[in-house]
C-alpha cells in the first residue's frame, strides 16, 4: 500500500488538529481496532529532535486524528518540517505508516 502524502500548515503557538480517513484499495475503510499510534514532527526526517502529537484512532471507521497543544507547537522550528503517523497492532505488533508529508510551521506574531 502506497503511503499517502498530505502536506499541512501549522501556526506556531496555537492548538493543532488534523484528521485522516484511511481506506483500502477497494474504498472500504480500514479497521484499526486494537491499534495504537505515534506521530512525530521533525525539522528534517533523520533529526534526533522531535515533538510528538497525540493520536486518537476510531478503529471501525478508519479515522485517525492527530493533535498538539499550543504549548507544544510553540516549541517547533519555523519553516518546513516533516511528519508521519505510524499505527501498531496490539495483537501482532504489525506497524503501518498511514500518512506522511511536510508540515509548514509559521510564526504567530499576535501571541
Amino acid at each position: 500500500m502506497a503511503v499517502p502524502v498530505v502536506n499541512l500548515t501549522l501556526e506556531k503557538g496555537t492548538n493543532f488538529e488534523a484528521t485522516f480517513n484511511v481506506f483500502e484499495a477497494d474504498s472500504s475503510v480500514v479497521n484499526f481496532s486494537n491499534f495504537s499510534g505515534v506521530c512525530k514532527i521533525r525539522k528534517y526526517p533523520t533529526s534526533p529532535n522531535f515533538q510528538s502529537c497525540s493520536v486518537a484512532i476510531t478503529g471501525a471507521t478508519g479515522t485517525v486524528k492527530v493533535s498538539m497543544a499550543k504549548t507544544t507547537t510553540s516549541l517547533l522550528q519555523s519553516g518546513r518540517n516533516y511528519y508521519d503517523v505510524v499505527l501498531t497492532s496490539a495483537i501482532d505488533q504489525t506497524s503501518f505508516k498511514v500518512v506522511e508529508g511536510n508540515i509548514l510551521v509559521s510564526e504567530t506574531s499576535s501571541l
